[in-house]
């Protein structure tokens, strides 16, 4: 599901985004990065189709990007993730998204085949 795109313009600070919505922009063929802030343990236990971890090389890829790249953020609840995207603002990225109640909520929202932990 990586993937790049500029957008039509930035927009102020983070977005947030609720899980069906970020169904709709993936049914929609958006294209986005979507990255994934939590453990590789806890990506093992569940995970959304498409999301890199966000590992030092994902890092250093991301802050490579154009700062008007549309990027997705996604941890458990939303909390990591907001963290992760506040990082990217400060370093000038403009098109920002954190997923809202993060994989709980698409587990519950959308995919219940996802675990929940």
């Amino acid at each position: 599901m990586s993937h790049v795109v500029k957008d039509s313009g930035p927009r102020p600070g983070i977005q947030q985004l609720s899980a069906p919505q970020l169904k709709d922009m993936m049914d929609d063929g958006v294209l986005f990065e979507l990255i994934d802030v939590r453990t590789e343990g806890e990506r093992a236990i569940a995970k959304i189709e498409g999301a890199r971890l966000l590992d030092q090389a994902c890092h250093d890829y991301l802050l490579g990007l154009d700062p008007d790249t549309s990027i997705v953020f996604q941890c458990h609840h939303g909390i990591r993730s907001q963290s992760a995207a506040e990082y990217f603002a400060r370093h000038g990225f403009r098109c920002l998204y954190n997923l809202e109640g993060g994989i709980d909520a698409w587990s519950q929202l959308v995919d219940g085949s996802v675990p929940r932990y």
